[in-house]
């Protein structure tokens, strides 16, 4: 145990409102939309309707905001308390608020549970979820800890906050495994996230350096990396509206354009500031970019259901 740990004050039990906030109930938000974007996108495919499959997309949502969402932020925290001891010294962990190893336990608990409730749902909501606990573990934990790599890290999370949690979204609905224009999208979308990803890291590019983590900022430059992150960020959403009026659904495809070309006006105005103007494009371009991800799964829903 660390020393900055053993310092800091002591309490003989975690309290409600510290656990709640090593879960981070602000960062559900991600998951939780593309778990909707993924059962809007299998709704055709439902096996039936009415109040169970209300209840069974419920279930979905608190598995992959509140459970795995949740699950990943607190082995997060707990891996990252000697460096939270520093920076955030008022983090549950290394404020005493969580003592002893009760985030880690926490952080295993949660982990448990999130694959119980998604083996109640289906086989398939199973295997997206044990695959999402996996990568949230080797994002934070040694020896893999991804974090470490701006490039493997920064997917480890697109991939278990957009691609998996629409995959899961769209098994729930369908009770089986999704069409694979799908699973095409979902992962599409998991791409142009890492882009998203990459624009959370400007915010700490000195510490990250002093510390080693090799973030994309900090291996190319905030010039180079926001270059990076917008082309990632592009590339696949242009790929998803040429997807759409090749799927005959030419008005959707048109939406996303339009999208698209209003992410590039601001990618302009990212680029000429990118560490300054990084918070604003995340308020702005990426509500874009995540309008586009609905609006492509009712796209995708029309066309298999026509």
């Amino acid at each position: 145990m660390s020393r900055l740990t053993l310092d800091a004050p002591r309490q003989t039990r975690p309290t409600a409102s510290a656990a709640l906030e090593l879960l981070k109930p602000i960062t559900w938000f991600a998951p939780m939309w593309a778990f909707g974007c993924g059962a809007i996108s299998a709704r055709s495919s439902a096996l039936s309707d009415g109040p169970a499959v209300f209840w069974i997309v419920i279930a979905g949502i608190v598995l992959s905001g509140p459970l795995l969402c949740g699950a990943s932020q607190a082995v997060n925290d707990w891996f990252d308390r000697h460096v939270d001891a520093i920076n955030e010294p008022q983090r549950p962990i290394p404020s005493g608020r969580m003592p002893g190893r009760s985030g880690l336990y926490l952080a295993i608990a949660w982990t448990l549970l999130s694959i119980v409730v998604a083996a109640m749902l289906g086989p398939w909501v199973l295997a997206a979820a044990i695959a999402g606990c996996a990568l949230a573990w080797a994002y934070s934990a040694p020896p893999f800890r991804l974090k470490q790599n701006g490039w493997w890290g920064n997917a480890a999370v697109a991939i278990a906050y957009e691609g998996l949690a629409w995959f899961t979204g769209a098994a729930v609905v369908a009770g089986s495994l999704p069409d694979g224009r799908i699973i095409l999208l979902a992962g599409l979308y998991s791409i142009g996230a890492h882009g998203i990803m990459t624009l959370n890291d400007f915010k700490s590019v000195e510490g990250d350096t002093a510390l080693g983590v090799r973030t994309l900022p900090v291996q190319y430059g905030v010039t180079t990396a926001a270059l990076l992150a917008c082309v990632v960020m592009l590339m696949p959403q242009l790929l998803v509206a040429a997807l759409l009026f090749l799927w005959s659904a030419p008005y959707h495809a048109l939406v996303v354009a339009g999208l698209i070309a209003a992410q590039l006006v601001l990618m302009r105005r990212l680029l000429a500031a990118p560490r300054e103007r990084a918070p604003w494009y995340n308020a702005t371009g990426t509500s874009l970019y995540v309008a586009g991800m609905m609006v492509a799964a009712f796209a995708v829903s029309s066309v298999i259901g026509g």
